[in-house]
């Protein structure tokens, strides 16, 4: 089981008593507004959880899904998905209850999770990637040493409409030397 202590934050595995939590945030239209999922129904919630919960028994994970936790609160989820389990390279992934934007959690999460990764899955590179409109990820990856390494027009659909996508990135080499 992960569990990962931050100065505000407790990172750990998701369990079937976070449906609720999750699903405020999942459920919710502008939280999901980049995301190729969601709004989420209460069903596709729990269908979430137990996708999760299965897959933290996988002796050779290929993700770290974990809830992120303020005071006891869950407040959002993300982590790591392996790109080959030996390729040394893992794309990292949050999404935040609206309500706690705009107050360095997300930040101090995908710090955690980068240090994790590095430290702990001995990964090579680390990868994100989001909408050119949601200026608070780009910011996260940005404040994390990540590197911005492309623009790729129009490859995504979602909601209905061509998006692009913004990819950031930071080796171990580079992490080493900032932290």
């Amino acid at each position: 089981m992960v569990t990962i202590e931050t100065k505000r934050l407790t990172i750990r595995e998701f369990t079937h008593d976070d449906v609720d939590g999750v699903h405020r945030y999942a459920s919710n239209p502008n939280v999901v507004r980049f995301m190729v999922w969601g709004p989420n129904t209460e069903e596709e919630t729990r269908s979430f959880i137990q996708q999760k919960i299965q897959s933290q028994i996988l002796k050779a994970r290929e993700s770290y899904d974990l809830a992120i936790t303020l005071d006891g609160v869950l407040i959002g989820g993300g982590g790591l998905t392996l790109q080959g389990l030996k390729s040394g390279n893992a794309e990292l992934g949050y999404c935040l209850n609206e309500t706690y934007w705009g107050r360095g959690i997300g930040t101090e999460f995908a710090a955690a999770m980068i240090r994790y990764g590095f430290e702990d899955l001995d990964l090579h590179r680390v990868t994100a990637k989001c909408d050119p409109e949601n200026h608070g990820s780009y910011r996260i990856m940005e404040k994390n040493g990540m590197t911005r390494e492309g623009h790729i027009r129009q490859n995504q659909r979602i909601k209905g409409e061509f998006r692009d996508t913004l990819v950031y990135g930071i080796l171990r080499s580079e992490w080493d030397l900032s932290g």
